[in-house]
């Protein structure tokens, strides 16, 4: 059962793809549902994701896909469920085992190595890795730096980052950290009580000091890839 508001939104969110083909900004939302501020968005949408209605693709811009739709805005009755393809792999089965050779993996677009931008940019291709660099035991992708606030940990402008999807990461690990659910940027993590402290590898760059909900980990650093 939905709220009218997150009725509102899931109702604006479909009929903005079917016209546009990608989601509102968050700044339209909120104008549409005449809300103060996005922190209400970003209530509405938790809300959605957790009742199925949408899921938030990481490291996407604009990372918003809807999963089905209540009867009232012509979607299927209760019981139908349908079959989600997620990066070519149906839910459910086993992943691939990895093999020595190269691997195929996504090259999702470009990440700041800087301030977080708004999101990552949406630039779908694939880019072939060494096999020995990924493990068969967690699903990985590639992003295109942009910036140089890591390059004091070896990580340069126009470096591709091979990523391990987790949700998860120690103190000291570089992550590719979402910020408010929609600014994503690479960065080494670290935890301080009810904080989360996002540092770059360059002086330049001050730490960003967060508070911990308002931060998700995307997946963390395993490998890097530098063309000449």
């Amino acid at each position: 059962m939905l709220t009218r508001k997150q009725l509102d939104l899931l109702d604006f969110i479909n009929r903005r793809v079917a016209r546009d083909g990608v989601p509102p900004s968050f700044d339209e939302m909120k104008d549409a549902l005449d809300l103060r501020s996005k922190s209400g968005i970003h209530r509405l949408i938790t809300a959605l994701e957790e009742r199925g209605f949408i899921r938030r693709l990481a490291h996407r811009a604009r990372a918003i896909e809807i999963v089905k739709l209540p009867e009232s805005l012509g979607g299927a009755p209760a019981g139908y469920s349908p079959r989600v393809i997620d990066g070519g792999v149906s839910k459910g089965e086993p992943e691939a085992a990895a093999t020595a050779g190269v691997q195929e993996l996504p090259l999702l677009g470009r990440i700041a190595a800087g301030r977080p931008i708004e999101a990552i940019d949406d630039a779908p291709a694939g880019i072939g890795v060494p096999g020995h660099m990924i493990s068969t035991r967690a699903r990985h992708y590639a992003l295109e730096v942009r910036g140089d606030s890591m390059i004091d940990a070896g990580i340069n402008d126009g470096d591709v980052v091979i990523i391990r999807e987790t949700a998860h990461a120690d103190d000291g690990e570089i992550v590719v950290a979402q910020v408010d659910g929609y600014e994503a940027t690479l960065k080494r993590i670290r935890h301080s009580g009810d904080v989360v402290i996002l540092e770059a590898a360059n002086p330049a760059y001050e730490p960003r000091v967060l508070p911990a909900g308002s931060v998700s980990v995307q997946g963390r650093l395993v490998g890097l890839i530098r063309t000449y």
